[in-house]
C-alpha cells in the first residue's frame, strides 16, 4: 500500500486546517482572469520587444517563445500540483516552509517569502513603468512624431499611474471578480486583432517573407549569437510570468483546490499559444529594417511596426486598449 512522505503529509495535513477569513467570490473563471490579466500578453510583449528585435531578431521572437514557454509550462506544472495540494495565500513561502528540512526551512521560507514580495512591488513598477511609455508613444503618433515628451513629463505619468492601480485594487472584492470576466475578453480579442488583422492590413512592402520571418538571426547590440538568443528570452520569461498571482487568490477562490492548479496551467498555456501567434504576425509583418523601428521617433517598437501597418488611426484606437 502506498504511504505518504512525513513532508507531503505537513504540505496535506492539518497545517491547512485554518479559519476562513475571506469571502470565496471567484469562481474558477475570475481566478484564471486574475493570472491572465496579470500576464496582459499583448501590453507585456509590446513592453519586451526592445531585448527581442535586436537580440536575434524574427528568429528569436517566434522559436525562443516557443523554447521558452515549454519550460516555463513544466515549472507551472509542479507549481499546479503544489497548489492542489495546499491551496493557501502563502503559496510558495507557505510549501517551502512545509517540504523543506526543519534544519533549514524558516531561513528558506524567508528567502521564497521576500523574494516573492519583492518580485510583486517590482513587477507593478515595471508594468505602470512600460505603461508610461506607451503614453507617450500614443501622444507621439497623435501629433505625427512633432511632439516629444520630456522625461518630467513621463516620470509624471508613472505614479499616476501607480496612485491609479492603488485605488482599483482597493475596491470591493466582488468587483474585481467581475471585473476579471472583461479583462479576459478585452485580452483575447486584443490578441486575434493583432494576429488576423496585422497580417491583412500590412502594406506589401512592410510584409516579409517565411525565410525572413521563421529564420532571420541579427544581433543588433553585437553580442555572440548564443548569448543574443538568452537575452531574448527574457521577453517570453517576462511576459508569461506571473501565474503565481492566482495561488495568491486561493483563499478568495471556490475551489480553490482544482481552481488554482487550472488557472495556472490554463493562463500559460493559453498565453504561450496566443503569444506566439502575435510574434509570428509580427515577424511577418515588421519589415527588414530592424533599426528603423527601434530608432523610431515614436520610441516603442511595436507600436512603430502597427503604425506601418494600420495608419495613424487604426493603430491609435488599438493603441488605446493595449495601455
Amino acid at each position: 500500500m502506498a504511504t505518504r512522505t512525513p513532508a507531503a503529509s505537513n504540505l496535506r495535513g492539518d497545517s491547512c486546517q485554518y479559519k476562513q477569513e475571506f469571502h470565496r467570490a471567484f469562481t474558477p473563471l475570475e481566478v484564471f482572469g486574475v493570472a491572465f490579466s496579470y500576464i496582459g500578453l499583448l501590453p507585456s510583449i509590446a513592453s519586451v520587444l526592445f531585448y527581442a528585435i535586436p537580440n536575434g531578431g524574427p528568429l528569436a521572437m517566434v522559436w525562443g517563445w516557443a523554447i521558452a514557454s515549454g519550460f516555463i509550462m513544466r515549472i507551472g506544472l509542479a507549481m499546479a500540483e503544489l497548489a492542489s495540494a495546499a491551496p493557501t495565500s502563502g503559496g510558495l513561502y507557505y510549501w517551502t516552509y512545509s517540504l523543506a528540512s526543519p534544519r533549514c526551512r524558516n531561513v528558506l521560507a524567508w528567502i521564497v517569502g521576500y523574494s516573492n514580495t519583492i518580485q510583486s512591488i517590482t513587477a507593478v513598477a515595471s508594468v505602470d513603468w512600460a505603461c508610461a511609455i506607451q503614453i507617450t508613444a500614443a501622444v507621439g503618433i497623435a501629433s505625427d512624431q512633432a511632439y516629444a515628451t520630456t522625461n518630467e513629463q513621463l516620470y509624471g505619468i508613472y505614479p499616476a499611474l501607480v496612485l491609479s492601480h492603488a485605488i482599483l485594487v482597493s475596491l470591493g472584492t466582488k468587483f474585481l471578480a467581475r471585473l476579471q470576466r472583461l479583462y479576459i475578453l478585452l485580452n483575447v480579442c486584443l490578441c486575434f486583432i493583432v494576429i488576423i488583422v496585422l497580417p491583412i492590413a500590412t502594406p506589401s512592402k512592410y510584409r516579409n517573407s517565411a525565410s525572413f520571418a521563421l529564420g532571420s538571426f541579427t544581433s543588433l547590440d553585437g553580442w555572440p549569437s548564443v548569448f543574443a538568443f538568452i537575452l531574448s528570452l527574457m521577453a517570453p520569461l517576462y511576459t508569461i510570468g506571473g501565474y503565481d498571482s492566482s495561488v495568491h487568490m486561493s483563499e478568495e477562490a471556490s475551489h480553490a483546490a482544482t481552481a488554482i492548479p487550472w488557472a495556472i496551467i490554463c493562463s500559460i498555456a493559453i498565453s504561450a499559444i496566443l503569444g506566439w501567434g502575435i510574434n509570428v504576425s509580427l515577424a511577418f509583418c515588421m519589415g527588414t529594417d530592424l533599426n528603423a523601428i527601434l530608432t523610431s521617433p515614436i520610441g516603442q517598437p511595436m507600436a512603430q511596426i502597427l503604425y506601418n501597418s494600420l495608419g495613424k488611426s487604426g493603430v491609435l484606437a488599438l493603441w488605446c486598449f493595449i495601455f
